[in-house]
C-alpha cells in the first residue's frame, strides 16, 4: 500500500460516515435527548432533514432557534465541519442560553447569536449556505419586527443559490397576518408574498406537516404542543 493509498481511506474513513448520515439515522441517533425525542411525533424531524437536503460543510441560520431543538438536528446533518448559527433576539436570552449552551458541549459546530430579527445575522460574516425559520415567522409579526428589513437581511446574509425555509402554522383563508398573537398563526399566502417581495424566488412546498382536520381556529402553541396543519415553504436566492 502506497503512502497516498492509506491516506486516502483514512480520510474517507474519516469522512464517509458523514456523507452517509441519513436524516433517519441523525433522528434515530441513540445520543438524542428524550426531551428532543418527545416532540419528534409533531415536528417530523427526519422529513424536515430531508426536505433541507443538508450537506455536511454547510453553513446554517436556524432564525428564532429558541432552545435549539432544530439547531442541533442540522449542526447533526452539517457535521463538524459545517456550522449552525442559532439566532435569537436579546430577550430570549432567559428562554434560549441555558439549552444552547449545554447543546454546545456536543455539537460546538452551534454558534449562539443574539441580534435582533430585523438584522439577524453580523453582514461582515462568510455568505450562508441556508437558513430556516420554524414555527417563528408569526412571532416576527405581533412582535413589531420590521419584516422587510427582516426578510431582506436574510437575502443578504445568504449566498447566490442559498435556500431559506419557512414553517408555520396555518391561518384560516382570510386571516392573513391578523391571529399571529392570538392563535400563532399565519396565513401562507402572507409569508410567500413578503418572501417574494425581498427577492426570494419560491421553489417548492412539502406536505409532511400538513392536517386537514384542523380547523385553524384555536391556539397553536402550548405544552404539551398541539397537532396543527402547518405549511413548508422552501425559497432560494436566485443564483
Amino acid at each position: 500500500m502506497t503512502g497516498r493509498t492509506a491516506t486516502w481511506m483514512i480520510l474517507g474513513l474519516l469522512y464517509f460516515p458523514l456523507l452517509s448520515q441519513s436524516p433517519t439515522d441523525i433522528v434515530n441517533a441513540p445520543d438524542r435527548a428524550e426531551s428532543d425525542k418527545a416532540r419528534d411525533s409533531i415536528r417530523k424531524p427526519a422529513e424536515l432533514l430531508e426536505f433541507m437536503d443538508l450537506k455536511p460543510g454547510m453553513r446554517i441560520a436556524d432564525l428564532g432557534a429558541g432552545g435549539g431543538y432544530s439547531s442541533e438536528l442540522i449542526a447533526r446533518a452539517v457535521g463538524k465541519n459545517g456550522v449552525v448559527y442559532a439566532q435569537n433576539p436579546e430577550e430570549w436570552v432567559k428562554y434560549s442560553k441555558k439549552k444552547l449552551t449545554e447543546r454546545q458541549k456536543t455539537f460546538p459546530e452551534i454558534v449562539q447569536v443574539y441580534r435582533p430579527f430585523n438584522e439577524p445575522m453580523d453582514p461582515k460574516i462568510k455568505p450562508l449556505d441556508g437558513a430556516a425559520m420554524v414555527l417563528i415567522y408569526h412571532d416576527t409579526v405581533h412582535l413589531g419586527v420590521d419584516r422587510t428589513k427582516m426578510n431582506r437581511a436574510v437575502f443578504e446574509m445568504l449566498k447566490p443559490g442559498g435556500f431559506y425555509i419557512i414553517i408555520d402554522h396555518s391561518a384560516r383563508k382570510g386571516d392573513g397576518a391578523k391571529e399571529t398573537k392570538t392563535l400563532h398563526r399565519i396565513e401562507e399566502s402572507v409569508v410567500r408574498q413578503e418572501l417574494e417581495a425581498a427577492g426570494f424566488q419560491f421553489v417548492e412546498s412539502a406536505t409532511f406537516l400538513r392536517d386537514p382536520k384542523d380547523a385553524r381556529d384555536f391556539m397553536a402553541y402550548g405544552n404539551p404542543q398541539p397537532g396543527t396543519d402547518r405549511f413548508v415553504l422552501k425559497f432560494r436566492k436566485p443564483q
